[in-house]
């Protein structure tokens, strides 16, 4: 159990790490109401730098309430998510609320998971808000309570709320707009009643929609991409073909004879080319003449890479999980399976590849626009790279347009460069910084390489004895901020998630792990450990189940006793598919899939058509997942398609492949992602929960790969051990 599922096993959200700061904060309302409320005509921003200023909610005059968004948005619904806890807590039509990005100040918007650091990831927006944000609008509704009952002479136990209107006895009723002024001078409650699940309006209905759905269709939302600002130049970095290389020289006149092309400068991670126009940027990083100094590059291929991993594969590694006299164990095994997984370099690949705007005022100002998965370490970088302090330096977040773990760097990369652009240019203009698809596919950031050995033993009752597992890849890690908190003895928990803790009983348990040096930079994908650990241990499940002469979904369940939610889930799924008794068509078969991650428990039914030519179609897939209570049902089913898609596009056809330390993938062409045509129907079921929220972000990725693999592998006997599915003529 890595600290981020440790996190999400508590029975409850968190409120805030310190219930003090919260009363604190909550202090300043008093006074910060007021001006929130913008009777004196103050913006957001202005009240916030006022220091008088409710940190999560802001009522109008009008009305409007304001929330605080903390969180980035990068189609996951977090955005419309936050609001929801906060509208239904204040009982507010949903027409009334809108938000806004909160500035990075980990004080007062930190994620409680994550400890005095604001971001976004671990699909924990929800979860570690769910309380915070419920009590910040059940604060706001207590408050203008106490407001009426000032107002019309009555006991507050007299007063109701309702859909943004305070009403008392006689007919004496008042907006929340009309109260908020008042409201702002009463004393904060302690500890204001939250609702019952019961008493929800907004939260779990089926029907309450995301709110920026509108803007987006019709194309108005803004994102970085859309940020123009007087006399902004374009930048494009020219960087090295393999990673760890570096500039040694270049020749920047016939970049400079491009017309828009007016600066070349050299920065840590290339040469960038700034220009008027996007156009002449490209055109200009074309014309540029750069050599490199590959000294210390990475130099190795993906085929030297592979034969390195199997060999470490067939050593000892370090032990995460201690089994006991395992040859005793698998000695009296009556069977043993073994195989050898290979998972393949992947590339986040968002539609919007990543980007930054800086406005550096040397010695005065910085201010960034960009879609900030990490406020915190954005806020940081900006500042130790433009050399001011902290409090000259603002981050705009902005929502953005996939991530999928790419915007969550340990380096804020977007922005460090950015900033070193308009640092190296001394600031004479706002500088905006743009990665091209290939910019993006070729640059690093991957989730790692990794080689499982599986091996594990069935007695002549069919029941596990042993199950030994050796995991071979990259520390995502290691060298980062994060090393010190969630790598323990040299095991980084994000390479073994997955694997550690099985929802089965499987008698002799055994993991090791060894971590590579390879330069080439690696990074958290959407479900990070669980993309690759989740298609070992599902799909050797299923070969053990045929081994021992049982349908998959009844061996799992025989082995769940310790595993209730997964249980659920599986239960769930396998209900709604009919499973073992629906009738299929000719050359479709099904596969069954359940994992784990983020807190949540998902099962996954794929079905999939086995074509007379070789290849696949997956057609329907039925989800189940237990999130704890799902505050907007809808979204957790879109997030499951998502998430669906996601992992089928990932293991259908997608790789990242080196020559000579060279990438050689570049754009859509050759690193598909899933093909509309190639989407299947998802049908998603949400398992009753009265637990506390947990993550819908990530865990429907992990089971698609293994369910539509196990499929294939009770359709024809193979068993697709080396990924993408393309290797073997099945797309």
């Amino acid at each position: 159990m890595n600290m981020i599922e440790k996190m999400l096993s508590a029975k409850e959200a968190p409120v805030n790490e310190s219930r003090r700061n919260f009363l604190k904060v909550s202090g300043g309302v008093t006074a910060g109401l007021v001006i929130g409320f913008s009777l004196s005509g103050l913006s957001t921003a202005e009240a916030m730098e006022s220091k008088s200023f409710n940190p999560f909610v802001q009522i109008a005059p009008d009305g409007t309430v304001t929330v605080m968004v903390k969180h980035l948005d990068k189609g996951q619904g977090t955005f419309s998510g936050l609001l929801t806890l906060v509208a239904d807590e204040l009982d507010v039509p949903w027409e009334n609320v809108k938000g806004e990005y909160a500035p990075a100040n980990a004080e007062l918007y930190n994620n409680l998971f994550f400890g005095a650091v604001q971001g976004t990831g671990g699909s924990t927006g929800i979860p570690n808000s769910f309380m915070q944000y419920r009590t910040a609008g059940a604060t706001a509704r207590e408050m203008l309570k106490l407001a009426g009952a000032k107002r019309f002479g009555q006991n507050a136990s007299d007063i109701r709320v309702e859909n943004g209107v305070v009403s008392g006895l006689n007919g004496k009723s008042a907006t929340y707009g009309e109260l908020a002024a008042e409201a702002a001078t009463m004393p904060v409650p302690e500890k204001p009643v939250l609702k019952t699940p019961d008493q929800f309006k907004y939260i779990g209905n089926q029907s309450h929609r995301r709110i920026d759905t509108p803007a987006k269709t019709r194309g108005e939302f803004n994102f970085t991409q859309d940020v123009q600002l007087p006399g902004m130049l374009v930048a494009v970095i020219a960087r090295p073909p393999r990673f760890g290389a570096t500039a040694k020289s270049m020749n920047k006149q016939p970049a400079m004879a491009i017309k828009g092309v007016q600066e070349i400068v050299q920065v840590p991670q290339g040469v960038a080319v700034l220009a008027s126009n996007t156009w002449a940027a490209f055109k200009g990083r074309e014309a540029l003449e750069v050599e490199w100094d590959l000294t210390q590059a990475e130099s190795r291929s993906t085929a030297d890479l592979k034969s390195e991993y199997e060999a470490l594969a067939e050593k000892p590694g370090k032990v995460v999980v201690q089994g006991q006299d395992l040859d005793s164990s698998f000695a009296k095994a009556t069977k043993v399976l073994e195989a050898t997984f290979e998972f393949p370099y992947l590339a986040h690949a968002p539609m919007e590849p990543v980007n930054a705007v800086a406005d550096l005022k040397p010695g005065k100002s910085l201010d960034v626009w960009t879609g900030s998965q990490m406020q915190t370490g954005d806020h940081y970088a900006a500042s130790q790279i433009s050399g001011l302090t902290p409090d000259k330096v603002n981050i705009h977040t902005l929502s953005a347009g996939g991530s999928f773990g790419r915007r969550a760097t340990p380096t804020s990369d977007m922005v460090s460069e950015a900033v070193a652009i308009a640092k190296a240019i001394n600031g004479r203009a706002p500088v905006k910084l743009i990665w091209s698809r290939e910019d993006d596919i070729r640059g690093g950031y991957y989730r790692p390489m990794y080689v499982h050995k599986v091996k594990a033993g069935l007695d002549e009752k069919g029941d596990i004895v042993a199950w030994h597992h050796r995991i071979v890849g990259q520390s995502i890690l290691q060298g980062t901020a994060f090393e010190q908190v969630m790598v323990k003895d040299g095991i980084d928990m994000t390479s073994v998630e997955g694997a550690v803790e099985l929802p089965y009983q499987v008698g002799n348990h055994q993991l090791e792990l060894h971590t590579v040096k390879v330069g080439v930079p690696v990074l958290w994908w959407r479900s990070v450990g669980s993309t690759h650990t989740a298609y070992a241990v599902e799909t050797m499940m299923d070969r053990l189940a045929k081994a021992a002469g049982k349908d998959p979904v009844e061996f799992r369940l025989e082995r769940m006793q310790n595993s209730p939610r997964e249980a659920a889930a599986l239960k769930l799924a396998a209900e709604k598919a009919n499973w073992g008794k629906a009738e299929l068509p000719a050359g479709v078969h099904r596969g069954v899939a359940v994992h784990k991650s983020f807190g949540s428990h998902v099962a996954e039914i794929a079905e999939v058509r086995l074509n007379d030519d070789g290849t696949i179609k997956v057609e329907r897939v039925f989800c189940a997942i237990d999130c704890g209570i799902a505050v907007t049902p809808d979204q957790v089913a879109a997030q499951m398609e998502g998430g669906v898609g996601y992992g089928l596009g990932a293991i259908l056809r997608n790789q990242i492949t080196m020559t000579d330390g060279e990438v050689e993938q570049s754009q859509f062409f050759d690193f598909e992602p899933l093909r509309i045509s190639d989407m299947p129907h998802v049908e998603t079921h949400i398992v009753p929960s009265d637990a506390a929220p947990s993550g819908v972000g990530e865990p429907g990725t992990p089971p698609i790969g293994p369910a539509v693999a196990n499929a294939i592998f009770w359709g024809t006997g193979r068993e697709i051990d080396k990924l993408p599915f393309s290797q073997h003529g099945l797309v």
